[in-house]
């Protein structure tokens, strides 16, 4: 069974801010966008998601990324799809590239709290790609 058919047999509200950081050229051969994003309700597979159902899926994703295991743009249909989305050209270039490779995706900072002192820790660290 398809994840992204599972995801959309019972929907939750999920909310995705996201900021253009830089517009680079992967391997020096594909356009890509450098995004930051935040997930504002928490879902499981959100960010994935929501970048491919906007028709820019995350770079290296084998799940929901072009001809992943999931369901192709976040489970929208075609005619659901931004016109500014990610040509199939583009997004099959980008697959083939990153095929094997580790998604590229990254914490830039993360905040929580101790479980045993309860001190409040905050970690930063650059994307390693």
């Amino acid at each position: 069974e398809k994840v992204g058919k599972k995801i959309l047999e019972s929907p939750k509200p999920s909310v995705t801010e996201y900021e253009v950081l830089a517009r680079e050229e992967l391997d020096g051969k594909e356009d890509v966008t450098r995004l930051a994003l935040t997930s504002i309700s928490g879902r499981t597979h959100q960010l994935n998601v929501h970048c491919a159902a906007i028709g820019h899926p995350i770079v290296g994703d084998a799940v929901y990324g072009y001809g992943g295991e999931a369901s192709a743009n976040g489970g929208l249909e075609e005619s659901m799809l931004p016109e500014d989305r990610a040509s199939e050209d583009l997004q099959t270039g980008i697959a083939e590239l990153y095929a094997g490779k580790t998604m590229c995706v990254h914490a830039n900072s993360i905040t929580f709290e101790h479980p045993i002192t309860r001190e409040k820790l905050s970690l930063e660290c650059t994307a390693p790609f």
